[in-house]
């Protein structure tokens, strides 16, 4: 076969051509509006601000107790102090004053137990100097009785 003799047939348009071509995208909506992920996203972020409050207070509180639980064993080893002081000064005053009396003897509780009773505030200030004694007695701090 002669190299003239092949007919080749070529791609053409159709006569009177292609129709138009829709090239803009009309897809069906899904999903919700501009304003509903707007409401989503502030949600989030409200409760995004909301949790990390709450932990950086539980935080703080939690380093309170800390700091608490350090200083408390402190403070009540200095209240024991205090109060063994006052009761030892109490027990000499009382053995200053009962010296005359022959069955009195010093420090004897007045409760029928062995067990320990911590000392009422009016028995451990009771030997005091009147100042002190108003100045922890009295209903406002600082504040003397005029007389």
């Amino acid at each position: 076969m002669a190299a003239g003799t092949w007919k080749v047939k070529q791609d053409r348009p159709p006569l009177g051509g292609y129709g138009p071509i829709d090239y803009k995208r009309r897809l069906p909506y899904r999903g919700l509006l501009d304003y509903g992920l707007l409401a989503i996203g502030l949600e989030a972020f409200v409760f995004g601000t909301y949790v990390i409050f709450r932990w950086n207070w539980e935080r703080g509180h939690l380093a309170f107790e800390d700091a608490e639980a350090r200083v408390m064993p402190l403070l009540m080893a200095e209240g024991d102090r205090r109060t063994l002081r006052l009761m030892c000064h109490n027990l000499d005053e009382e053995a200053k004053i009962m010296k005359d009396v022959p069955a009195w003897q010093v420090g004897e509780s007045v409760y029928h137990t062995t067990r320990w009773v911590a000392p009422r505030a009016d028995e451990l200030y009771f030997f005091q100097p009147s100042k002190v004694q108003e100045d922890i007695f009295s209903v406002t701090p600082g504040a003397r009785k005029q007389t």
